[in-house]
C-alpha cells in the first residue's frame, strides 16, 4: 500500500483527473454512456447472484444502451491489486476494470491509494432514495467515510442457521457456542480466514469478547496494545477448536461448504451474511425445511456492500449509469426478493412513492427469514485495519 505524502499526491492527481465537471448533468452522463461496454468485476460464486446481475445487465442495456459484462471473480483483493498495478505502470486511462463490487478493507485500499473515480454518487438520481440516516453504514464503510466514492448496493448482516430437528437449542452468544461445541463435539465449525465469512466469524467473536469494543472503531495502529485487545479472542478460539468439526484440524473453505455440511447433517450450525439465504436454500432444496435463522442476543455484525468506479475506468459513464440503476427501487426490490437473491435493500421506504413501496410490500417473507425487528440490534464493523491484524495473526496461529 502506498502511504504518506506519495499517497496524498496520488489521491489528489486521481481526483483531479477523474472527477466529472460540476456542469455535467445526469442526462449528459447517460448520453455519454450509450454504446459503452462496462466490465463489472463481481464475485461469481453464486448462481442466484449471477442470475440477478444478468437481469440487471439486460435492463440497463434495454433502457440506456449500456452493455454490462459480468467478470466473475473469487477475490476482490486481486482486482484491487490489478488496478494498483495499472496505476504503478502509468495506465491512468483505458483501465481493465470499469466497476467493482467492493467494501471494507478493499475499499480502504482503493481510497487510500487514489484509485477511485469521483466523488460522484451525489449526482446519481437514485442515490437520493438511499437511507443514509437509518442505515449509517451506507456512508461509513468499515469505519472509513465513503465520501460519495462508492454506490450502496445492498445490506448484509451475520446470521446463523440451525436445524431445529437436531433437538438442541442454538447458542446465542460466543460463550454459549463454546459450551455447545463442548457438549456436541464435531458439530460446530467456521471457514478459515481470510475467507470473508471466516473473518466475519472471528470479528463477531472479537466484538463479543473484547473488554472495550470501542477501541475497534479506530485504526488498529492507534491501539495501545493490540496483543492485549486480541488476547480474549485467542483464548476463546484455543478452547473452541479442539471440539469443532474434524477437531479443528481442518476448516471448510467457505460458507457454501458449511451450508452443505448442515444439509448433510454433519454439523448443527452454519452461517451467512444474507438474512434470507436459509429461506432461499430451503426453497431450492439445498437445506431441510426444519432449518431456521437466528442471531446472538447482543446482536451481530452488519454492513453495506457497494459498487465503485476505478479512477482509470475506460467506461466510467456507463459504469455510473449501471450503478444508478442498481440503486433504483425496481432493482432493489428485485434483489430483495428471496426467490431471486434475498439481499436487503439500501433504500429508505419513506422516500419511495406508493408504486415503488408496493414493490417491497409484495415481497414474500421466507420460511426461515427473521423480521427486521428480530434482526436487531446490528453491530458496527470494526475499522477495516483490524481485518489485516486478525487475518495475519489467525494464519500465524492456526493456518499451519
Amino acid at each position: 500500500m502506498i502511504r504518506s505524502a506519495t499517497a496524498a499526491a496520488l489521491l489528489l492527481i486521481a481526483s483531479t483527473v477523474s472527477t466529472p465537471a460540476l456542469s455535467e448533468s445526469w442526462s449528459d452522463v447517460e448520453a455519454e454512456a450509450r454504446g459503452q461496454t462496462v466490465y463489472f468485476n463481481a464475485w461469481g460464486g453464486s448462481d442466484a447472484i449471477n442470475r440477478y446481475i444478468g437481469w440487471a445487465a439486460k435492463q440497463t442495456e434495454t433502457r440506456y444502451g449500456v452493455t454490462v459484462e459480468h467478470v466473475k471473480i473469487d477475490d476482490t483483493a486481486a482486482v484491487v491489486a490489478r488496478i494498483l498495478a495499472e496505476q504503478t505502470a502509468g495506465r491512468d486511462t483505458d483501465g481493465t476494470v470499469d466497476l467493482v463490487w467492493v467494501n471494507g478493507e478493499n475499499f480502504r485500499t482503493l481510497k487510500t491509494n487514489g484509485l477511485l473515480f469521483g466523488p460522484w454518487t451525489q449526482d446519481a438520481p437514485n442515490y437520493a432514495l438511499v437511507d443514509t440516516v437509518g442505515k449509517p453504514t451506507t456512508t461509513l464503510d468499515f469505519g472509513e467515510p465513503v465520501d460519495n466514492l462508492e454506490a450502496p448496493w445492498g445490506m448484509a448482516q451475520l446470521v446463523f442457521m440451525h436445524d431445529t430437528a437436531s433437538g438442541n437449542a442454538p447458542p446465542t452468544s460466543m460463550s454459549e457456542l463454546r459450551a455447545f461445541a463442548e457438549a456436541n463435539p464435531g458439530r460446530v465449525t467456521y471457514p478459515n480466514p481470510p475467507n470473508f465469512h471466516g473473518t466475519t466469524f472471528v470479528k463477531q467473536a472479537l466484538l463479543e469478547l473484547t473488554d472495550d469494543p470501542s477501541v475497534l472503531t479506530s485504526p488498529a495502529d492507534q491501539a495501545t496494545d493490540i496483543d492485549a485487545v486480541l488476547a480474549p479472542l485467542w483464548d476463546f478460539l484455543d478452547a473452541l477448536h479442539p471440539h469443532m468439526w474434524r477437531s479443528g484440524d481442518n476448516f471448510p473453505k467457505d460458507a457454501q461448504v458449511m451450508r452443505q455440511l448442515l444439509d448433510d447433517g454433519e454439523i448443527d450450525i452454519s452461517l451467512s451474511f444474507n438474512p434470507n439465504e436459509a429461506s432461499r436454500a430451503i426453497a431450492e432444496g439445498q437445506l431441510p425445511e426444519t432449518v431456521r435463522t437466528y442471531i446472538h442476543s447482543e446482536g451481530t455484525l452488519g454492513n453495506t456492500h457497494f459498487v465503485a468506479v476505478p479512477y482509470n475506468s475506460s467506461n466510467s459513464a456507463g459504469a455510473r449509469v449501471f450503478a444508478n440503476f442498481l440503486m433504483s427501487a425496481e432493482a432493489q426490490a428485485e434483489k430483495a426478493n428471496p426467490d431471486v437473491w434475498g439481499d436487503p435493500s439500501v433504500l429508505a421506504q419513506g422516500k419511495l412513492d406508493d408504486t415503488a413501496r408496493a414493490l417491497f410490500d409484495a415481497l414474500p417473507l421466507g420460511i426461515a427469514t427473521l423480521s427486521p425487528a428480530e434482526l436487531s440490534p446490528t453491530l458496527p464493523e470494526p475499522h477495516a485495519s483490524w481485518v489485516t491484524e486478525l487475518e495475519s495473526r489467525w494464519q500465524s496461529r492456526y493456518g499451519g
